[in-house]
Formats: C-alpha cells, sequence, structure tokens
C-alpha cells in the first residue's frame, strides 16, 4: 500500500455491519489490544482474535442484572470492567424485581422512624433556618413586613397569647390554624402580609384605640358611657342551669326566635374532656338553653369563623348569614378590628362579616384548661372534673359547686394566678368596651345578672328581650367601675409599652420589640 492509500479514508466493506460503516473507530487498549466502540462509548465485543469474558454471579440473590454492587463486576481482558447489567455484546441482560414487603415496618435498625442513620462523620443534614435567605438573596425585605414568625416570638412564644383567635380569622391566606396546645400555629407558608400582627390585641393593635372608634370617647375612662344598665334575671324554669340570671341566653333565644340572626357562636363542652370549653354555632333557642353557663377558658371563637363547617346547620347562603357571637372583651375588641376593614379574610371572610351582634362577658383574666382544671383543682385539691356541676368567679373568689348546687371550693381567686393566661394581665377592659351588650354577675345580687346596653344594636335586643324578663335599675354601678379601674391599674402596671387612647390604632412590631426586649428579626436569628 502506497503513502497515498495509507492517507486516504478506508471504505468498510458492503456487508459490514450497519451500525459500524458510519461512526465506528479503533480504540487502542492495553498490550496493544483493539476493539470496537461507536460514538456513544458502547463496547461492541473484542475484534476477531480477544477473548469475551463473562460477568459471575456472586451468589447475593439478586442475580447478576441487579445493578446493586453486591457482586463482582465483569472483568475484560483489558484489564477494565463492563457493567453486571449488561453482556459481552453491551446489550441489557433481562431486569429482575423484587417484590416490595407488605404489612413489614422501616427497619431503621432499632430507632426512631425519622431517625436518620449511617450519617457520614461530618455531614450535618438538619434543614437550615430562614436565616440563610440573607446568604442566598440580596434582596432587601421591605419596610414594616411583618411575618407569623414575628407574632410568635412577641406574643405565643413570649406566653402573652390570650386566646382570642383574631390571627387566624386575619390571615387572608388560611396559613393560620390552632394547634394541639390551643394555641395559634402556622400550617402553611406565611406571605408576610402583616394582618396577624396588626390585629392581636397583645401584639399589633392598640386595643385602647378600638374603644374610642367603637365605642366613643368616653369607653376610655371610668366604666364608660352607655345607654341604659339593668340587673335582670330570667324566671324561665331552665335558668338554674344558667350563669347568674342566665341573661345571655335569654337575648340570643329572643334574637334567634325574631329571626334577627341565624345563629350564635358561643362555648360548648368538649366532648373529649370535661369542662373543656370549645366553640359551638347555636341555631336554635333549644341549643342555646342546653349550652347554658360559662366556662374559664377561651375557645379561640374567632378562629372558628370558617361557617363552611357549620354550613350543615345554616339555612340561609354563608355569605347572607348573621350571627351573633358571645366572647371575652378581646375577642370582641379582636372582631371589631376586623370588621372595620375590607380585606379579604378567605376562608373566615363570611363568618367575620356575619357578626351582627356582639356579647360581651364582664372578665379580668381567664385560665388555661390544663393548668386550672387539671393542676390546680384535680392534682392540688383533688377535685375531679367529673364532680364539678358549676364552676364560678365572683367577689374575687374561685368558686366550684357540685352537681347539687352545693359549694366544694371557696378560695381567692388569686391563688389560681398561675393558671391564668398571663397575657390577660394586660387587659385594661373588664367590661367589653367594644360590645353591643355587656353581661356579668358584678353590681347585681344573687341570681341576677347585671346588663350594659352601649349601642343602638344592644337596645334592640334587650328590648326583645326584656318582656320575658324581672329587671330593675343596676343596682350598684360602682361596683363595676371599682373593678373596672382596678383592672385598669394592673393592666397600667403589666404593659411596657404607653397607653395611649389617642396613638394611631395598630403599633409597628419594631416600636414593640424595642419596648419588649424582643428579637427584631427572629427569622433572620433562626427562631
Amino acid at each position: 500500500m502506497t503513502e497515498r492509500e495509507r492517507d486516504e479514508p478506508q471504505v468498510a466493506p458492503a456487508d459490514a455491519a450497519p451500525e459500524l460503516v458510519e461512526q465506528s473507530r479503533p480504540v487502542e487498549g492495553p498490550d496493544d489490544e483493539r476493539r470496537l466502540v461507536t460514538d456513544g462509548g458502547r463496547d461492541t465485543g473484542p475484534l476477531p482474535g480477544v477473548p469475551a469474558t463473562d460477568s459471575a454471579d456472586d451468589g447475593c440473590g439478586c442475580g447478576d442484572s441487579c445493578g446493586c454492587g453486591g457482586h463482582d463486576e465483569a472483568v475484560r481482558s483489558d484489564g477494565g470492567a463492563t457493567a453486571s447489567n449488561v453482556d459481552e455484546h453491551g446489550k441489557l441482560k433481562p431486569v429482575e424485581f423484587t417484590e416490595p414487603a407488605a404489612g413489614v415496618s422501616q427497619d431503621v435498625e432499632g430507632g426512631r422512624p425519622d431517625e436518620r442513620v449511617n450519617v457520614p462523620e461530618g455531614v450535618e443534614l438538619d434543614t437550615p433556618g430562614y436565616g440563610i435567605r440573607a446568604e442566598m438573596s440580596d434582596i432587601e425585605e421591605p419596610d414594616g413586613k411583618t411575618w407569623f414568625m414575628e407574632l410568635d416570638e412577641a406574643v405565643i412564644q413570649d406566653d402573652r397569647c390570650i386566646q382570642c383567635g383574631t390571627c387566624v380569622a386575619a390571615c387572608p391566606s388560611d396559613s393560620i390554624g390552632i394547634g394541639d396546645d390551643d394555641l395559634p400555629k402556622l400550617v402553611k407558608m406565611c406571605t408576610g402580609c402583616s394582618l396577624c400582627w396588626d390585629m392581636c390585641p397583645r401584639g399589633g393593635l392598640r386595643y385602647e384605640r378600638q374603644w374610642k372608634i367603637t365605642g366613643g370617647e368616653d369607653n376610655v375612662k371610668g366604666a364608660g358611657d352607655p345607654i341604659t344598665e339593668f340587673s335582670a334575671k330570667v324566671e324561665d324554669d331552665w335558668r338554674e342551669n344558667a350563669q347568674d340570671g342566665g341573661l345571655v341566653t335569654s337575648v340570643l333565644c329572643h334574637l334567634l326566635e325574631a329571626g334577627e340572626i341565624d345563629g350564635a357562636l358561643i362555648a360548648t363542652e368538649s366532648d373529649e374532656e370535661t369542662w373543656k370549653a370549645e366553640s359551638f354555632l347555636a341555631t336554635t333557642p333549644e341549643e342555646c338553653i342546653e349550652n347554658a353557663g360559662s366556662f374559664y377558658n377561651q375557645t379561640l371563637a374567632l378562629g372558628n369563623l370558617d361557617l363552611s363547617q357549620w354550613a350543615h346547620k345554616l339555612d340561609v347562603p354563608l355569605s347572607e348569614a348573621s350571627l351573633a357571637l358571645v366572647g371575652t372583651p378581646c375577642e370582641i375588641e379582636g372582631i371589631r378590628a376586623l370588621q372595620d376593614f375590607e380585606w379579604d379574610y378567605a376562608a373566615q371572610e363570611d363568618g367575620v362579616r356575619a357578626i351582627d351582634y356582639t356579647i360581651a362577658l364582664m372578665c379580668t383574666k381567664n385560665f388555661n384548661y390544663y393548668s386550672l382544671i387539671g393542676e390546680q383543682l384535680a392534682e392540688k385539691r383533688d377535685i375531679q372534673p367529673e364532680d364539678i356541676g358549676k364552676l364560678d368567679v365572683l367577689d374575687g373568689e374561685m368558686r366550684v359547686y357540685d352537681h347539687d348546687g352545693d359549694p366544694i371550693l371557696v378560695e381567692d381567686v388569686e391563688a389560681f394566678h398561675d393558671a391564668a393566661l398571663k397575657g390577660c394581665d394586660e387587659c385594661a377592659d373588664f367590661t367589653g368596651y367594644c360590645a353591643d351588650l355587656t353581661v356579668g354577675s358584678v353590681g347585681s345580687s344573687d341570681e341576677y345578672s347585671s346588663v350594659i346596653v352601649r349601642t343602638e344594636q344592644g337596645l334592640r335586643a334587650w328590648e326583645l328581650t326584656e318582656p320575658d324578663l324581672d329587671y330593675h335599675d343596676l343596682e350598684d354601678r360602682s361596683a363595676i367601675g371599682g373593678l373596672q379601674s382596678w383592672d385598669k391599674k394592673k393592666a397600667f402596671e403589666s404593659l411596657q409599652r404607653p397607653f395611649d387612647p389617642d396613638a394611631p390604632r395598630f403599633i409597628d412590631y419594631e416600636d414593640h420589640a424595642e419596648q419588649y426586649g424582643t428579637e427584631l428579626h427572629p427569622h433572620e436569628a433562626d427562631h
């Protein structure tokens, strides 16, 4: 062959394998052995004279096509190796699959199912905190943007949550729910809209400003300047199971019978835990009477305004429902603030707009259910929940009665301070300044309720109820004013921010953090 012939491209014979005609090329190997590969690098077998080697099954039990690496690889004569799941021509061998085990728990070597096993030394597998955002992005957060994490840090984790549920109702993305500990918790991604912070009576809502917006300037001193006040009681037989004079239940029954409301959001006893209150929508007078009486723990009422859960009880479209809300003063402050704005509250929207009547229960403090019923009464005083017929806080005393109405405990309420919600110490609203009606026992004799009518809406409810009541002028207005003054004094001592009814309604998180010593950016600190 001449030099010219050696330089010219060699043409494959006509009967050569098609896949080798265009792209095959010689590859040098050890000991000058030669084999052919295609452009894809697939081994097409040795050239004549070069023996092929077969992979061997080492007895792993899964077959030499499993690819598990548990047996020896096939060794080529050139010293290399081929994959164990292909033959000498590079063809995929039959694949075998092991049937998954059924009804057998994951083997985690005796540890917890969520425990990581065989983690290499020095490898950190913990999920990074929010602080990693600062390392991954140069985008600056807009001023005033507040996240649920700030509310959690400043109020919930600081043991100042009063369990009103306003933050749940305020969230426009339904990102806040209620945890097993009866505290608000994030259930999906927070958008940083700031509404949960703004509406919280222990966070961004300056609740004393809400008094002036809702009830007028006279609501910031004394016991307010109501339309009228009475001491009243119900004369129906069912009153013996009600609290004091049974006024709240009677008002709700008359509103339902008159068609003024379609339902009333009240408290009922949990089916699982004796004397534990939970939210309930009563839609008949019978349901109101059946649930008459008071509980001394919060229901997070405003966290239960998703009317879809009550749709089966309502005879009107959810967007057209009219409801009454019975709650503590902080819950009434919360719903009033929510209703003052046209924001869309997502799943809670219809419920927020449906509240047409509000009834506040006079309140100096509320309690954590597990601390009061479980620790203070059951453990320390051997009074079991099933033995309690009625609870009352009256004249500065905690009173517990059996099912026959006989007292089994009368003790200074301050002895139960450790069971009280700590955030209640900051409240100066004993009489529910933002409500249509205020009802309680202070200022009236036994078996009577004190009724304060604050708004024209409240007067409408009173006028519907009054014909069926035994009532007269409020017996002791000074008793209510005195307790209101005491409550304010306590609040002024506990608040770490200025009490200012003329200041803006919302408190910036930055200002609150400075006054309460809270972490300014807890997400960046990976709290």
